[in-house]
């Protein structure tokens, strides 16, 4: 930090100031890959926020082998940077300047977490073995277990502290400060403090590295951890524009643990069943769907392969299961995977199975016992998983529903991770750097790659302090005295709604209406309910204590991100866009995969041709404007080594 800290007053509140070159919001493996970069870089200015260190994505998620996706660095398969930034670019409204980035700087990435310690697995000659995931042609992915993203984090972390890069810990941002052009600072909600004086911290900096996650708390059912919320809604407000809004990924999740039922937890063919609220009246209730037990198993035997919600899949796929599992929560009843006992009653033979289900199994030596004898004998990582977390498979069984898991989305930004707010740049999950399908494992390479690409620029293009007449006195009183006084009112006595009771129904909502099942009338008449909430929300809006006075500004927060996200799934309704990706669209003028299934899902499958166009949002004023444009195409830039070196010599070809 470059200043002691001052203080700053206006509309009768105060806050205290910290001045630095860059503030790194999120303690994230994209936040700390960004602080890590910018130190060696030679940027010495910079200062890591989080409001919760220890509570992000990255540390808490995973899965039953977590995927990190790279460039081919073993074996006799042929594979390029440009054929990399092919199958991203594929993926549809993907800019080919981003995939390109993220392919090139894949394995600088990857190495350098593996420098760092991430035990990826090489073999005896030091190539680092991969396997296929999904939408992946080649054989690019690894992993080090359920926990990539967390043990990615920690070496990280550990990197960032050797350096001495401060942190300031349960900094909760609730402004950013911009004129919708620049950015030039941060308002944050001190959660330890305890009175208005202490309250409020200002953060006057010359960029921002927005590493705050995908918005989070916006869903109910969702397989993001608790400690998760986002604050994207804060960068819309600020002037960033919103990028493939409507691009989810879903898919059926542990609800305690929040946790994806992926791979071999599906593999392993476990019992399905609903009950009642009370844990009565058990129904293997796939069965009222299905012809015969074979048919049954082998679907659910590739949703462990087939793990997203994906609506291509649903006639004749596994993606029918997320639908049946959806329809029985919808109806009140819980929904379990139960490794205790087989399916069925035991009632099915394993050579009955489709072919691939079969040869699996097979080839695994796991044709026996029960779905818990053969996780153990498949992967007994994935069960010490839950035992760690308090649930012991052999004992009980492990409620699930379809859970939002993955923003494809996010704030629009350049080939250098910039937004169109200059001096705040977004990374990792809150960046919009996919499109409507991506290669699993993406997401943890698309945060280092953007991580190191805002880091290069800001060093080349914009180190040191802020200067002194960039506007931050006007921004920052202005901030400081309508969110003081939304504190003020929020604490007051008299009517009005609690916060922590508001973010639970508007969540209830989205998951409704907004999820992987989207109704356009539904979405329009709860973006209007959002609309009106918003613009009475100061007064509205109560805590209950200083302790909840965090839950108002993320309310704030997450509504905000709540109608710009419904905004644009309406719009993309609107102008003719149909089911694609893990979004389900109603349409009466469709077709239902299956006459037993309510008129809800009758859909049309998108035809691929909007793949080329990228939908952008901007709000301003509480309000939506929509634009659509063409993708950006890989570029074909002279790559002649001479042209290349003397440009680089000149520029390092940061520009």
């Amino acid at each position: 930090m470059a200043s002691p800290q001052a203080r700053f007053s206006a509309g009768g509140f105060s806050a205290r100031v910290i001045v630095c070159s860059t503030a790194v919001v999120g303690t994230g493996a994209a936040g700390y890959n960004a602080a890590d970069r910018l130190w060696q870089l030679g940027q010495r200015e910079i200062l890591l926020v989080s409001e919760n260190r220890v509570g992000g994505t990255s540390r808490n998620t995973g899965s039953d082998k977590q995927t990190y996706y790279k460039l081919t660095l073993s074996g006799a398969d042929g594979d390029s940077v440009r054929e990399m930034a092919q199958t991203l670019f594929e993926g549809q409204c993907v800019d080919g300047d981003i995939a390109l980035c993220e392919a090139a700087l894949s394995a600088q990435g990857f190495f350098k977490l593996a420098e760092l310690g991430v035990p990826f697995p090489r073999n005896r000659y030091g190539e680092y073995v991969g396997y296929k995931t999904d939408h992946d042609p080649r054989r690019r992915a690894t992993s080090v277990g359920p926990y990539t993203s967390k043990q990615m984090t920690e070496r990280l972390e550990q990197a960032v502290r050797e350096k001495g890069v401060p942190l300031l810990d349960h900094m909760q941002v609730i402004s950013i400060l911009s004129d919708g052009h620049n950015a030039c600072g941060l308002l944050c909600l001190d959660t330890d403090a305890r009175g208005e004086d202490e309250r409020f911290v200002l953060i006057h900096c010359k960029n921002i590295v927005y590493a705050t996650g995908g918005p989070a708390g916006m869903y109910a059912d969702s397989v993001y951890p608790f400690s998760q919320y986002g604050a994207t809604g804060l960068a819309l407000e600020a002037g960033a524009a919103g990028k493939n809004l409507t691009e989810w990924q879903y898919g059926l999740a542990s609800v305690k643990p929040r946790w994806n039922v992926s791979g071999t937890y599906m593999q392993v063919l476990p019992r399905v069943f609903s009950a009642d609220a009370d844990g009565g009246d058990e129904r293997e209730f796939l069965m009222d769907f299905f012809e015969s037990p074979a048919e049954m198993l082998s679907k659910l035997f590739l949703k462990g392969y087939q793990w997203p919600f994906d609506v291509r899949k649903v006639a004749g796929g596994s993606s029918v299961i997320d639908i049946l599992v959806y329809l029985e929560t919808c109806k009140g009843r819980r929904v379990y995977l139960d490794y205790r006992q087989n399916p069925v009653g035991g009632n099915f033979r394993y050579e009955d199975l489709d072919a691939e289900a079969r040869e699996y199994l097979e080839k695994a030596g796991a044709c026996f016992g029960t779905p818990i004898e053969r996780l153990c004998h498949m992967n007994a990582p994935a069960v010490e998983f839950y035992r760690d977390k308090g649930v012991d498979l052999a004992q009980e069984p492990l409620e699930i529903a379809l859970c939002a898991q993955h923003n494809n989305g996010g704030l629009g930004i350049d080939c250098w991770w910039h937004t169109a707010v200059q001096g705040l740049f977004a990374v990792g999950e809150a960046a919009a750097s996919h499109g409507v399908y991506r290669p699993g494992g993406t997401a943890l390479n698309a945060g280092q790659v953007g991580s190191t690409r805002a880091a290069q620029y800001i060093a080349a293009r914009r180190p040191g302090l802020p200067e002194p007449d960039d506007g931050f006195e006007a921004l920052a009183a202005d901030a400081l005295a309508r969110m003081g006084a939304l504190a003020r009112k929020a604490l007051a006595p008299g009517g009005g709604q609690n916060a922590r009771d508001l973010w639970a129904r508007a969540a209830r909502q989205m998951s409704q209406c907004g999820a992987a099942i989207r109704s356009s009338g539904q979405i329009r008449d709860y973006a209007q309910c959002l609309e009106q909430l918003l613009d009475a929300f100061d007064g509205t809006v109560k805590a209950a204590g200083e302790e909840e006075l965090r839950w108002v500004f993320r309310l704030r927060d997450m509504l905000m991100s709540q109608y710009v996200y419904l905004s644009a799934m309406a719009d993309y309704a609107a102008a003719g866009g149909k089911s694609r990706g893990s979004a389900l669209y109603t349409d009466p003028a469709g077709q239902k995969p299956y006459p037993q299934l309510p008129d809800t899902f009758t859909f049309a499958l998108d035809d691929g041709s909007r793949g080329s166009l990228v939908q952008e949002v901007r709000y301003t004023r509480g309000r939506c404007a929509f634009t659509w444009r063409p993708v950006r195409p890989i570029p074909e830039d002279d790559d002649f080594f001479e042209n290349v070196w003397r440009s680089y010599r000149e520029t390092g070809n940061i520009d």
